[in-house]
């Protein structure tokens, strides 16, 4: 007798549900999955590229910031022995004064304060000036 089964007024035969697969000839299939694996390495490698790209700027970025903190530990170190280095005197007597004062009038004349510059670099040397320029003035008092 047939394993068919009558479920609802339609004859149901028994074994798997839903689609059965197509035959798909099998070297094209292995050249799709050889394929879609020489795009995988590809991107794999890009990503990798990337990053070691990234990873080399920050160091270099750290290497220059530690450069500077020693610059300005120096600093430090022969305000507290009473010398002034030449830098900062520079900054103080007016050459970085003068272009303060300049890029004061040019702000002044298109509506700008200096906390919008757009430059990350101008605020850290202002905040730097200030700074030192305050605590010069405490120690020569």
């Amino acid at each position: 007798m047939d394993d068919s089964k009558v479920v609802g007024g339609k004859v149901k035969k028994p074994g798997k549900r839903g689609r059965k697969p197509a035959k798909i000839d099998l070297k094209a299939k292995l050249e799709r999955s050889r394929q879609s694996a020489r795009e995988c390495r590809a991107r794999k490698k890009l990503r990798y590229q990337y990053l070691e790209e990234l990873v080399s700027s920050r160091e270099r970025a750290i290497c220059a910031l530690r450069e500077e903190l020693e610059m300005y530990k120096q600093w430090c170190m022969a305000m507290d022995q009473g010398k002034i280095p030449s830098e900062i005197k520079a900054l103080l007597t007016g050459e970085e004064l003068g272009k303060a004062q300049q890029n004061s009038t040019k702000l002044a004349k298109t509506g700008k304060t200096e906390t919008n510059s757009s430059n990350p670099c101008d605020c850290r040397e202002r905040r730097m000036a200030r700074n030192v320029s305050s605590y010069l003035l405490l120690e020569l008092r």
